[in-house]
């Protein structure tokens, strides 16, 4: 417990970040020109901070994988970002975000952090319009709202099904006029493979350039972790097939605590695997649940087709378990719910491992409300169709296409078949709450670091919290330390803390291309996935976890003995790149299973078969688990834990209730 100080200010929680921001030490205009600030990752966290840190005069170096900035994973998000604006006048507010927000996440999130990620979402709003953002829009031109999971409000701003395409555009055209200006330096297809620490404060990185292999030393003040998440651990997941966790696993292993590993999140409405040809999985937004209706057969293995079953043959299961929230539960919650069901023998398709999304009573509904606005008489049932097909299309059309094109079945005709997958990770980095590590100048923001979503995370909270962070978290925060480091020279790298992470680098670099054994990367890859999802997915036991632990630590022998990496080091060489990411994943995957092993309750994605509900729901032990997981790295396969306790002085633990 005493390496672990939150840092969260004293007052009432609708006080503490207004005289945070009052009070926080600030860094003069011309103090901030010698001030060099290092940005890893440029989705909407990453893009957002380099972006405002150089509006407000640091001087800022940007680095990505991608050939672009604007090619970060952020830009698959879809469904829509969470504001408390309530434009509906249903009964939103600051708290209401707030108390979803941890309720959502099963009480198991800062209270502190949660308030002002609902406090500062209305701001993001009105920057992405500024930026021109082309949020959707009523019909009288005011900005539209739709639902999502574990609310009963309507708070969600969207761009059709592209949000995330949309605010990373913004946040990208803000990041570009910084490097037009100079005062950010982009460095794209570069990946850090190393964090430079000096008297125990972050003062670089070692990054290599991917298309010539090289290695680049770059000092900074301060190194700011924007790098997403580590849902590829499981191999296939919703995630882009070059996300990965070397960035923040680097970090870990430099010091920085690692919060809440086993914190995963299952996202109930994917296109389901197909075949073991398949490197990833498609997600199809949680806006779709506004609309869609989520159902099964009633008589197990039933071989006809969706259409010909009839309505009183469905199952309902969500709207008949949690008639409160109906098929708008949280996604751990409707992803359990889906499993339950199939493990059951419902399930559909050819492998009777998925659920229908069914959307013929939106459009019949939507259509019915067209025929009226237009004055039409006597409509046929065809005319009716015709204009609902057109209401979903218009909000989901990009969607549909999608899943057409990976299915080859017309939803506008069929039911969408859907499944659960891994898509995010509540877990990450510990990060006090100037969103700062346990290594001193290193930060960690958006999904690279733990602190909002508890063991859960709610719809359209993500882009929320990415943003929230960059533009307008940070830029304060980050203040209370620079304000002590402005008589800090540029640290040459040439010093021999630089020296040494280089070398360490290239000691990993050739032990990789001198083991020369007989399988790719890719075989080992596929088979810790196998052991994740088999094993810490979305049902979970001692006895599964403790045989997961003794089989990865089994893999990263046999990974380090047989792994075979082809062509050289310098040069472009996606294999190399491979094998460095599934390294680490091989050592996360490790420490995910023994914080899942160590948590012996049930809350928000961590699912333990030992603590349920007599009607199979999530049972928490507050008394023994109310806390933060902060580990430490030790060594390879060693780790010692250190807890934050969580303390709910406003929103009080309860059993979470959807029904």
């Amino acid at each position: 417990m005493s390496k672990i100080d939150s840092k969260i200010p004293e007052g009432s929680l609708e006080e503490k970040w207004s005289k945070y921001r009052s009070s926080v030490p600030l860094v003069n205009p011309s103090n901030k020109r010698s001030i060099e600030i290092i940005v890893v990752g440029s989705g909407l966290a990453g893009a957002s901070a380099a972006s405002t840190l150089a509006e407000l005069g640091y001087k800022v170096k940007c680095f990505c994988f991608q050939d672009s900035p604007r090619r970060a994973h952020s830009i698959a998000a879809q469904g829509g970002i969470n504001a408390a604006k309530n434009y509906q006048n249903d009964g939103d507010s600051t708290f209401r975000l707030f108390y979803d927000t941890v309720k959502g996440g099963d009480y198991r999130s800062r209270e502190a952090n949660v308030y002002r990620l609902a406090e500062v979402s209305s701001n993001i709003i009105d920057q992405c319009v500024a930026q021109g953002v082309p949020l959707a829009r009523e019909y009288g031109g005011l900005l539209s709202n739709r639902s999502f999971g574990g609310t009963q409000v309507q708070r969600t701003f969207y761009a059709a099904g592209q949000t995330g395409q949309q605010l990373l555009l913004g946040a990208y055209s803000s990041l570009e006029r910084q490097i037009g200006l100079g005062n950010v330096t982009m460095y794209s297809r570069h990946e850090m493979l190393e964090v430079v620490t000096i008297e125990g404060k972050a003062r670089g990185i070692i990054a290599r350039d991917l298309i010539s292999g090289k290695l680049e030393r770059h000092f900074g003040h301060a190194v700011l972790i924007c790098s997403g998440g580590y849902g590829n651990v499981f191999y296939l997941s919703t995630n882009a097939m070059g996300s990965n966790a070397t960035a923040a696993w680097k970090a870990h292993k430099q010091g920085a605590f690692f919060g809440n590993p086993c914190f995963t999140q299952i996202h109930p409405t994917c296109i389901p695997v197909s075949g073991d040809h398949q490197s990833k999985l498609t997600l199809m937004s949680e806006s779709l649940r506004n609309d869609g209706r989520i159902w099964v057969p009633k008589q197990k293995d039933d071989k006809r087709k969706a259409v010909d079953i009839p309505d009183e043959e469905r199952d309902y299961y969500l709207e008949r378990r949690y008639p409160a929230f109906g098929n708008l539960v949280p996604r751990d919650v409707a992803s359990r719910a889906a499993k339950e069901r199939c493990d059951a023998g419902y399930g559909v398709g050819n492998s009777k491992m998925a659920v229908y999304l069914d959307f013929a009573a939106a459009i019949e509904r939507y259509g019915k409300q067209q025929i009226l606005k237009l004055g039409i008489d006597n409509a046929s049932a065809g005319e009716i169709r015709k204009h609902g097909i057109d209401v979903v299309k218009e909000k989901y059309g990009n969607l549909f296409d999608m899943y057409k094109q990976i299915t080859g079945e017309n939803p506008y005709e069929m039911p969408m078949r859907i499944y659960p997958a891994v898509h995010y990770t509540m877990g990450g980095l510990w990060v006090d709450y100037n969103l700062m590590t346990t290594v001193p100048g290193l930060y960690a923001l958006g999904e690279a670091n733990f602190s909002d979503h508890g063991a859960n995370r709610l719809g359209a909270s993500a882009l929320m919290q990415g943003l929230a962070d960059g533009y307008f978290v940070i830029p304060y925060t980050i203040g209370a330390y620079l304000s002590n480091e402005i008589r800090v020279k540029a640290i040459s790298t040439d010093h021999e803390a630089f020296v040494a992470a280089e070398n360490k680098v290239k000691e990993t670099i050739e032990k990789l291309f001198a083991i020369k054994g007989t399988h790719s990367v890719d075989h080992f890859h596929k088979k810790l996935g196998k052991i994740m999802w088999d094993k810490c997915g979305m049902a979970r036991n001692e006895k599964g976890l403790t045989e997961a632990i003794g089989e990865i630590r089994a893999l990263r022998e046999e990974f380090w003995k047989d792994v075979r990496v082809t062509g050289t080091a310098n040069e472009f060489n996606p294999e190399l790149e491979k094998a460095g990411r599934v390294a680490d994943f091989i050592e996360l995957g490790e420490l995910m299973c023994m914080d899942a092993l160590q948590r012996k309750e049930s809350c928000g994605g961590h699912f333990r078969e030992e603590s349920q509900t007599e009607d199979g729901e999530a049972k928490r032990d507050d008394g023994k688990f109310s806390f933060v997981a902060a580990w430490e790295y030790k060594g390879t396969g060693s780790f010692e834990l250190h807890k934050e306790a969580l303390n709910f002085d406003v929103v009080h633990p309860s059993q979470r209730s959807y029904k």
